[in-house]
């Protein structure tokens, strides 16, 4: 097995690989129980939804690790729930069961474009200064998701969206100690920084009695059966439909991309051209997972941009994400325990993620304002709209146009015109509030 993964190519071994693994799956935990809950808005039912996302994210996460053999975890997409949910479902008016059968016929797009190997050529498109944004950018957002979830930052007022959070609350206390305590370990390069960080609060956080202990400490999973193969494709195939299907459709297709080659650029998996070899793989991965997410009854997965934990602790084969599909499989029987991890430990260890993911802004040109513009926007858009979507597609759209209008428009690729045209369309369809 040691082989199969090439633990020697990427200087890695079992016990690294592993805690990788075990890194990730801590600070992804959270969707097993935030998923069904926004879900539940569009009239899912919490128990079965559960079931589903642990079943999605463990079969997307085994195909990437065995079939793949990258350390990318795949989950049901934060972002793209709340779009199905609130809008979709909520404001438009779908049920929940088109919904579905609209993300089932995105995922037979996906799976045919990859076959086609169209999503590589279109991925191999995009320019070193997006990819290098791109990472930066999704650690940037990490980051105040984190300091979000820790209350480090709070929501503000008219005129100041966002202020200072009460750093007088124990909760408050307790984060800022889990991200000195990480730092001060990578410093010092301790292996397993940020999964000791976690534990370490989380622990001291069921000493003081802020966080509860869970009630049991094994459970037997709800039903599945209420939301399983409850999806209309019929119904999402309508006119009617349509614009569904495209917004979901671009989403996660900006999405998965920038995020593999964000994340990517990071752990070092791309060549000397920026390119992630055989990257077709990682992407048939993603796109038969999100075949198979519609079906169980939940809705778009993806590779998470959580997996950078893992990456940081020195995952870089497949045997990562096998470990945490196992620790995906296991979560049906110990959700109890698992989701007792508190937002202000698991949120400390975002935060310390967004310092390690900011260093490949160094690598954009400063100087060449057709290669920083396009950057700051990726960067800046994926933080202050709080959608990395937005910003993925800002950058690939404002790129050929800046280039274009400079008379540089021969360093465009070819790809990047469809890339633009994808993304303008996302700005045409989104459903503005």
């Amino acid at each position: 097995m040691k082989t199969f993964f090439e633990f020697s190519k990427y200087h890695t071994s079992y016990r690294q690989e592993a805690l990788a693994g075990l890194t990730t799956f801590l600070t992804m935990a959270y969707i097993i129980v935030v998923n069904p809950a926004i879900l539940e808005a569009a009239g899912i039912p919490r128990g079965p939804s559960m079931v589903a996302t642990i079943l999605s994210a463990a079969f997307g996460t085994l195909i990437m690790g065995v079939y793949a053999k990258r350390p990318f975890a795949i989950a049901p997409y934060m972002g793209e729930n709340a779009f199905i949910a609130y809008t979709v479902v909520k404001v438009l008016g779908y049920s929940w069961q088109i919904a579905l059968g609209a993300i089932f016929l995105a995922g037979v797009l996906f799976t045919l474009l990859t076959v086609l190997k169209i999503r590589s050529w279109l991925a191999d498109a995009i320019p070193q200064t997006l990819k290098y944004s791109f990472a930066a950018g999704i650690g940037l957002f990490l980051a105040f998701i984190g300091m979000n979830a820790t209350g480090v930052v709070q929501l503000g007022v008219a005129g100041a969206p966002v202020s200072l959070g009460n750093v007088s609350q124990s909760t408050v206390l307790l984060a800022i100690a889990g991200f000195m305590i990480i730092a001060m370990l990578m410093i010092k390069q301790v292996r397993g920084a940020l999964v000791i960080g976690i534990l370490v609060i989380t622990g001291s956080s069921f000493l003081l009695g802020i966080t509860p202990l869970p009630d049991s400490w094994i459970s037997m999973p709800p039903n599945p059966a209420p939301i399983i193969m409850e999806l209309d494709v019929l119904g999402a195939l309508s006119i009617k439909s349509l614009p569904v299907v495209l917004i979901i459709f671009v989403m996660a297709f900006v999405d998965t991309v920038g995020t593999l080659i964000g994340l990517s650029a990071r752990g070092g998996l791309l060549d000397e051209h920026g390119r992630l070899p055989e990257i077709e793989k990682p992407m048939l991965a993603d796109a038969l997972a999100n075949l198979i997410a519609p079906i169980l009854g939940t809705t778009t997965t993806g590779a998470y941009v959580e997996s950078a934990a893992g990456i940081e602790e020195g995952g870089r084969t497949g045997f990562t994400s096998l470990v945490v599909a196992v620790l995906f499989l296991c979560a049906l029987f110990f959700a109890p325990v698992l989701t007792a991890v508190p937002p202000h430990a698991y949120g400390a260890a975002l935060i310390a993620i967004g310092v390690f993911m900011i260093s490949p802004i160094a690598k954009v040109n400063f100087t060449d304002y057709t290669e920083l513009v396009p950057a700051f926007l990726t960067m800046t858009l994926m933080v202050f709209t709080y959608n990395i979507g937005v910003g993925m597609t800002a950058g690939l759209l404002s790129y050929p146009l800046l280039k274009t209008a400079s008379g540089r428009w021969r360093e465009v690729h070819a790809g990047m015109w469809i890339l633009a045209a994808l993304s303008l369309s996302y700005y045409v369809f989104y459903p503005y509030t």
